[in-house]
C-alpha cells in the first residue's frame, strides 16, 4: 500500500511539477523558496525591492497599458516603453495618409510635439489584498449557479468598497486557483497618455505574419508613450498637465546579454488554463481551435485583399487585422503542439493519479464522471458557438447590427418611456459613428456572404433558424450555391439603413420598431443571435457553471494532495513575475538556434517593396556602415536585435520589461515561439522561449534612425 501510494504521488508530482523556470508568480505572495531560487540564479535585489507597498519597488514601474498589454516606466518624467503592436491602434489613429506614422514612424523632439492618445489609459498597481476569507464566508453551502451568483455579488461589493472614483482608484477582485483564493487588486488609472515615439512599421512589425510566433526573429517591436498628471494626480487631457513623476522607474542596461544570464519579466499575463481537464483539451483540438482558425482565415483573406492596394484602407483596417491575425496563427500552433506532445494523454494520466489518491474521499468521487457528462452534453453545440463568435459576429456590420437589439427592446418593452427610447437611440448613434470609422464595406460584404454560407453548411441543421434560410432560398436562390449568399449580402449592404446616412438620420429622428426589424442587416443579425441566445446560450451557461465548479473542486484536491508543493495560479491579467535565463534551443533534429539575432539577419531578410520585409533606407545605410555607437554588442561585434529567454509568459505580457538581476531593463518581451504555443494549457520546459527586442536595438532606432537624442538623454543608462 505504501509503495502504491508513493507511486501515485510521484506520478502526479511529475505531471504537475513546475519546471525550474515555469511559473507566473504573484510578486506580493512570493514564497521564500521561489525567491531563494531567483537569488541562486542571479537576482541581486531584495524582496522589498521587488514588491513593496510602503517603499518604491519594481512593481511601481509596471503598468497595465491600455486594456490588454504591459508597459514600464523608464524615466523620472513618466516615459513608458511598450510594444509597437500594443500602441498600434494609437499610432494608426494619430496617422493620416499625408502624415502616416505607421509607415514613416514618429519621434517627438519635445514635450510639445507629443500626441494625445484619446481613449488610452495606464493603470498602476497600488496594492493587493487577500480577501479569500470574506469571499468564502459568503459562499458557504453553495454550489453551481447559486454559488456563481453569490460570488459575483460579494466581488462587486468588495470592488465598490475598495474603489474611489474621485481619485481614479479602481479595484478588481481576481479569482485564483479556479475560485479557491481571491485577491483584491487596487489600481490607479491615468488617462492623459501621449504618443512620444514609434519606429516605422517596417521596423516595428518587420516580418509581419510570416515571422509572427517564430524564431529567429528580427523585429523592433517597441513604442514610446508618456503619462501626464495634474499635481501628480490622474486627470483628463489638458495642455497644462505635467509629466508624471513616478515612484520608481527602470534604469536601462547597455551591457547586453549572454547565454545563461538571469532574466525576469514583469507584467500582466492575460489568461492561462494549465489545470484544464482532458475533456477540455479534446474539445479545443477537435472543434474550437480548428473552427476558429478556419473562420479567421476567411476574414483575413478578404481584409488583406482590400488593404494591400490602398494605404487609406490599410490605415483603417490595420489594428483589427493585426489582432485577428495574431491569434489566428496562435491557435493553429496551439492545436499542433497539443497533438504533438499528447497533452490530452498527459492530462488523462494526471487525472487517473488524482482519482487513485481521492479513492477514499467522497468529495471527489464523481468529479470526472460528472465532468465527462457535462462535456458530452455541450459538445454537439460547441461548433455553433464558435460560428456565432468568429463567423457571424466576425462581421463588423453584423456585430454592430446585433447591438441594436437594445434599441428594439427600448421600443417594444412594455412601459418603456420616450426618454428610454431616446437614450438607446442616442447611444446607438454614437456607437455607429465609431463603427463607421473603421468599417470597410467591400471586405465586410464578402465576410457576411461567406460566413453565412459556412454557417449553413457546417452548423447542424436542427440548430439553425429554418425560417431565415427558407426566406433566403425563396428570394435569392439555392442554398447550395455561393452566388445566393453573395447576392443576399449585396442586398444587405445596399439597403441597410446602418450604411445609409439619410435612412439612418430618418430613423434617429423617428425611431420605429417595424423599420428596424425589417432592416436586412438587423434582421439577419438579430435572427441568428436570438436563435443562439434563446436555445443554446443557456446550455453554455450550464456547461460553464459545471465546468467551473469541477475546476474549483479539482484544484482544491490538488492543493490538498500536495500541501507542501509551491504552486502558481493561472494567469488572470493580474501582476505576475516570471524568471529564467537567456537560453538557446534546438527545435528539431540537426537545427540549433542561437539566443540572439543581429542586424545582419535583418538585412538578409530584406525584400524591397515587400509588405512584410521592406526596410527604411536609413536603417540599411546605418547597418551597412556599422554605425552602432554605444549600442554595439561586445560578443558579436554587431547590433543585437532580438534575444530569447525561457521565461514563462502569455498574451498580456506584450510590452513586459525583461529585467536583469540588478533591476535594469535589458529588453521588451513581445512574442513566444511556435514550438511552445500550447503554453496557455501546458508549459514545455524544453521548448518554451520568450522572444524579446534588445533594449540596445530600441535605443539605436530612437537615436541613430529617429534622431531623438532627447529621449535617450532622459533615460538612466548603465554601461
Amino acid at each position: 500500500m505504501r509503495k502504491t501510494l508513493l507511486t501515485v504521488f510521484l506520478s502526479f508530482a511529475l505531471l504537475f511539477k513546475a519546471a525550474a523556470d515555469e511559473g507566473m508568480w504573484l510578486p506580493m505572495l512570493l514564497g521564500q523558496s521561489v525567491y531563494n531560487d531567483m537569488v541562486k540564479k542571479g537576482l541581486k535585489l531584495t524582496k522589498e525591492q521587488l514588491y513593496s507597498i510602503n517603499k518604491a519597488s519594481i512593481k511601481d514601474a509596471i503598468v497595465i497599458f491600455g486594456n490588454g498589454c504591459t508597459g514600464e516606466v523608464v524615466s523620472a518624467q513618466g516615459l513608458i516603453f511598450t510594444n509597437h503592436h500594443c500602441g498600434y491602434g494609437q499610432i494608426a489613429a494619430a496617422s493620416t495618409v499625408e502624415k502616416n506614422y505607421l509607415k514613416d514612424g514618429f519621434y517627438a523632439k519635445s514635450l510639445g510635439e507629443e500626441i494625445p492618445s484619446q481613449g488610452l489609459s495606464v493603470r498602476f498597481l497600488l496594492r493587493a489584498e487577500d480577501v479569500t476569507k470574506e469571499v468564502m464566508d459568503s459562499l458557504k453551502g453553495l454550489a453551481g449557479a447559486d454559488r456563481a451568483v453569490a460570488q459575483s455579488r460579494v466581488l462587486s461589493s468588495i470592488n465598490a468598497r475598495m474603489s474611489d472614483a474621485s481619485k481614479n482608484i479602481e479595484t478588481s477582485v481576481s479569482s485564483l486557483f479556479k475560485g479557491n483564493q481571491f485577491l483584491a487588486f487596487v489600481y490607479q488609472r491615468y488617462t492623459d497618455v501621449r504618443l512620444v515615439g514609434a519606429p516605422p512599421e517596417n521596423i516595428g512589425k518587420f516580418g509581419g505574419d510570416t515571422d509572427n510566433w517564430e524564431w529567429p526573429r528580427h523585429t523592433g517591436d517597441f513604442a514610446i508613450f508618456r503619462v501626464y498628471a495634474n499635481n501628480g494626480q490622474p486627470a483628463d487631457y489638458s495642455a497644462s498637465n505635467k509629466p508624471l513623476k513616478p515612484k520608481h522607474f527602470l534604469p536601462v542596461s547597455l551591457k547586453g546579454v549572454k547565454e545563461g544570464d538571469f532574466a525576469m519579466t514583469w507584467g500582466y499575463p492575460g489568461s492561462t488554463n494549465r489545470y484544464e481537464s482532458s475533456f477540455g483539451i479534446n474539445l479545443s483540438t477537435d472543434i474550437n481551435n480548428p473552427t476558429l482558425v478556419k473562420l479567421r482565415d476567411m476574414r483575413l483573406k478578404y481584409m488583406y485583399e482590400q488593404m494591400k492596394n490602398d494605404p487609406a484602407v490599410k490605415l483603417q483596417l490595420a489594428p483589427s487585422y493585426a489582432s485577428i491575425a495574431n491569434y489566428w496563427k496562435f491557435y493553429t500552433g496551439e492545436t499542433e503542439q497539443l497533438k504533438k506532445y499528447d497533452v490530452y494523454g498527459e492530462k488523462q494520466k494526471a487525472e487517473q493519479a488524482f482519482l487513485k489518491w481521492a479513492a477514499t474521499k467522497p468529495e471527489y468521487q464523481n468529479l470526472f464522471s460528472d465532468l465527462e457528462k457535462s462535456y458530452a452534453a455541450w459538445r454537439p453545440y460547441a461548433l455553433h458557438r464558435v460560428y456565432m463568435l468568429e463567423g457571424i459576429m466576425g462581421s463588423p456590420l453584423l456585430a454592430f447590427a446585433s447591438s441594436l437589439q437594445q434599441v428594439e427592446m427600448a421600443m417594444t418593452r412594455p412601459g418603456s418611456s420616450t426618454a428610454d427610447i431616446k437614450k438607446a437611440v442616442e447611444a446607438a448613434n454614437t456607437a455607429r459613428q465609431n463603427f463607421l470609422k473603421s468599417h470597410n464595406a467591400i471586405s465586410d460584404q464578402q465576410i457576411v456572404g461567406t460566413a453565412l454560407q459556412m454557417y449553413y453548411n457546417d452548423v447542424p441543421k436542427d440548430q439553425q433558424p429554418q425560417a431565415l434560410f427558407t426566406a433566403i432560398r425563396n428570394e435569392y436562390g439555392s442554398l447550395d450555391k455561393a452566388s445566393t449568399y453573395e447576392n443576399y449580402a449585396e442586398a444587405i449592404f445596399k439597403n441597410t439603413m446602418i450604411l445609409d446616412e439619410q435612412k439612418w438620420k430618418s430613423f434617429v429622428a423617428n425611431p420605429d420598431a417595424n423599420a428596424l426589424q425589417q432592416d436586412l442587416a438587423y434582421n439577419l443579425a438579430s435572427t441568428l443571435v436570438k436563435n443562439y441566445n434563446t436555445k443554446y446560450a443557456p446550455m453554455y451557461s450550464q456547461f460553464m457553471s459545471a465546468n467551473n465548479e469541477a475546476g474549483r473542486l479539482y484544484l482544491k484536491g490538488v492543493r490538498e494532495m500536495s500541501p507542501n508543493k509551491v504552486m502558481y495560479p493561472d494567469a488572470t491579467f493580474t501582476m505576475r513575475m516570471s524568471y529564467g535565463r537567456v537560453d538557446d534551443y534546438s527545435p528539431r533534429d540537426a537545427v540549433e538556434y542561437d539566443y540572439v539575432t543581429t542586424i545582419e539577419g535583418v538585412l538578409e531578410k530584406y525584400k524591397p517593396g515587400d509588405y512584410e520585409f521592406d526596410l527604411p533606407a536609413n536603417l540599411i545605410e546605418a547597418a551597412k556602415k556599422k554605425d552602432f555607437g554605444q549600442y554595439k554588442d561586445a560578443r558579436t561585434g554587431s547590433l543585437v536585435v532580438n534575444f530569447i529567454t525561457n521565461n514563462d509568459i502569455t498574451g498580456g505580457n506584450s510590452g513586459s520589461p525583461v529585467i536583469n538581476g540588478n533591476g535594469e531593463l535589458i529588453g521588451l518581451a513581445f512574442d513566444g515561439n511556435y514550438e511552445a504555443l500550447s503554453h496557455k494549457l501546458t508549459f514545455d520546459p524544453e521548448m518554451n522561449r520568450t522572444i524579446c527586442v534588445d533594449i540596445r536595438y530600441v535605443l539605436w532606432c530612437v537615436d541613430k534612425l529617429g534622431g531623438a537624442s532627447n529621449i535617450i538623454k532622459e533615460l538612466t543608462l548603465r554601461k
